[in-house]
């Protein structure tokens, strides 16, 4: 499926928006997003699209396992696929977590979205974490993006 076509799903389901849980500047008070997870043919596709954003910056974002929460560290870890290693390549990629990186206009806003070739059993993630900079993939580092910046809770 095409991006076209996903966004076309997208405007006959409601996605979760929302003000963004801000827990540094570089995710300023009032900045908000949208999430949309839609089930396709043998996947999901996932679509963010963040406003109020500071203009022209790289933004990282992922699922993560739980709701947002006062302190950054509430949302847990990275959702996986299959669980595994949180920097090890081979669990930490863009085909076992939903990885969502953007970089915004000169307006503060951005979009991404991920085709993921699975779907969701019981266990789904809860929110969608705004990190400090786009996914590193390296060995040892695979799946950081920086400081936790802004988190939505999402009800996958």
């Amino acid at each position: 499926m095409h991006l076209a076509m996903a966004l076309a799903l997208a405007g006959s389901l409601l996605p979760v928006s929302g003000d963004l849980t801000s827990y540094d500047p570089r995710v300023p008070d009032g900045a908000r997003a949208s999430v949309l997870s839609t089930p396709v043919a043998g996947g999901t596709y996932v679509l963010l699209r963040a406003t109020g954003l500071l203009p022209h910056r790289d933004y990282g974002a992922h699922a993560h396992v739980n709701a947002c929460g006062p302190s950054p560290a509430d949302a847990g870890p990275h959702y996986q696929h299959v669980p595994g290693g949180a920097t090890d390549p081979a669990f930490a990629n863009p085909r076992n977590e939903i990885w969502l990186d953007f970089t915004t206009d000169a307006r503060g806003r951005g979009w991404a979205y991920a085709r993921l070739d699975w779907r969701f059993g019981e266990r789904r993630p809860g929110s969608v974490v705004l990190h400090e900079e786009h996914t590193h993939t390296e060995p040892g580092q695979a799946g950081t993006a920086g400081a936790r910046l802004g988190c939505l809770t999402v009800p996958f």
